[in-house]
């Protein structure tokens, strides 16, 4: 893993030294196999994580290589979009990505049935109700009519929802 005072400046921009080398303990802590790196399993270790729908998507969105686990780097730039110090933008710009499975740049209808499934669980509505409610909330949000929802598009309704406010983590 290598010491956490070696990596780039940008990487580690929304946290100072002292956030930085909790960081890594805590990512030591998580890392049960002492690969390195996070499965999603050692993720899943965190009580507050299983019992959360979306868990697996955020594990997603941290593993930028895509590879299937996610390293310190990945780690620490996945958290700082949770940083108190982190802009409204990013973590704007995470929610999207946590609807944006495939990373076009744009939730599709079939993007936007996967995530509320997740969240919503087989229990609460049929795939039916649930595609009426996709299908509309597609209809609402894109302005453009291209049949999908753009990162503007997606900003534009969730900006005034404030929920930026509530994407923040103590580190």
């Amino acid at each position: 893993m290598g010491n956490e005072a070696s990596y780039p400046e940008e990487m580690c921009s929304q946290f100072d030294h002292d956030e930085i080398k909790r960081l890594s303990k805590r990512f030591k802590k998580l890392d049960l196999d002492n690969s390195g790196s996070l499965s999603v399993d050692e993720f899943l270790s965190l009580p507050q994580l299983q019992r959360n729908p979306l868990a697996k998507r955020v594990i997603d969105v941290f593993d930028t290589d895509g590879n299937g686990v996610v390293d310190f780097k990945e780690f620490i730039v996945g958290t700082s979009q949770f940083s108190v110090k982190g802009s409204e933008e990013q973590k704007l710009r995470f929610a999207f990505s946590i609807y944006d499975m495939d990373k076009d740049g744009y939730i599709s209808n079939g993007e936007l049935f996967q995530v509320l499934k997740l969240m919503v669980g087989d229990d609460t509505l049929t795939d039916w109700e649930l595609q009426e409610v996709v299908d509309k909330t597609i209809i609402c949000l894109d302005t453009d009519g291209d049949g999908k929802i753009s990162y503007e598009e997606f900003s534009a309704v969730v900006r005034g929802l404030e929920i930026h406010k509530n994407l923040v983590v103590a580190v």
